[in-house]
């Protein structure tokens, strides 16, 4: 598909050649905004045997690409070394308009706005998205394991943001895990350690005031706090500051290592409490 403009006619046409794979991925493409070749892997291939999964990724994406369905973006995680795995794939404007058809009301038009390509983001923000990408990742993982649990929601930027008494409180995610006796519903910061410490006490207060004041988020409830970080030198710095809390604040938060962060979200739900 050529050009810079994608018709009604061929968006039409191209709902009906996705297959189910792919509206899975352009679904969670649209969740995280990013994905990694090898985050695809993890989420969408994995039923497909080892010694041919990249190859049938590979040929997945290529296909979606000519469509202008996704887009790869001009940086590579691992450099050119990395090679398609490394990749990093965003919705271009065909999926973009698929999604718009898709989430219209039976009745009524997709709204006729205007959709620019996709640019690559600067180094420091596409870094953080992916790890957020990734911690969605390692949930699905987490949850595909244990029997009658369900990951009911995971919402990003700036659609996971809460009102806030006139402003807004801004996790880098948001995300609801259901059991079959619980709903437990967290709010995410992913640390990259590029934050310095003010800034991230200033966060810290921005939720224990919503707490003090009585609001309440997603679900009706008061949402745990997650902070996932890089290191254990970060985690015991965020948890002083943590320490340094009223009690509210200790139970509200819990620090985590990036890797272990969707076992301990799980973990805390079968367990009834905070990770």
């Amino acid at each position: 598909m050529s050009g810079q403009r994608v018709s009604a006619g061929q968006v039409e046409r191209l709902a009906g050649l996705l297959s189910e794979r792919d509206w899975r991925i352009v679904i969670d493409l649209q969740r995280v905004k990013v994905l990694t070749g090898q985050q695809l892997d993890q989420l969408h291939f994995q039923d497909v045997a080892t010694s041919a999964r990249g190859r049938v990724r590979r040929r997945t994406m290529a296909r979606l690409r000519d469509w202008r369905v996704v887009a790869a973006l001009e940086r590579r995680i691992g450099g050119e070394r990395a090679g398609s795995s490394g990749l990093i794939f965003t919705l271009d404007t065909a999926g973009r308009r698929l999604l718009e058809r898709h989430q219209a009301a039976p009745d009524e038009p997709a709204p006729a706005t205007r959709i620019r390509r996709p640019r690559t983001p600067r180094p420091l923000f596409l870094a953080h998205a992916l790890a957020v990408s990734q911690l969605y990742v390692d949930l699905a993982a987490a949850v595909k394991a244990v029997r009658g649990l369900t990951l009911d929601a995971f919402a990003t930027e700036p659609a996971c943001w809460w009102p806030d008494g006139g402003g807004w409180l801004k996790p880098d995610a948001y995300l609801a895990l259901a059991s079959t006796e619980f709903v437990d519903h967290v709010w995410a910061e992913v640390d990259r350690a590029t934050e310095s410490l003010p800034t991230l006490r200033g966060k810290l207060h921005t939720y224990l005031d919503f707490l003090n004041r009585g609001e309440l988020g997603p679900g009706g409830v008061m949402p745990r706090v997650v902070i996932s970080v890089p290191d254990d030198a970060r985690a015991a710095a965020i948890r002083r500051e943590v320490a340094r809390l009223p009690d509210t604040g200790v139970e509200l938060f819990s620090v985590v290592r990036h890797e272990v962060t969707a076992q301990a979200i799980v973990g805390g739900l079968l367990d009834g409490g905070a990770p």
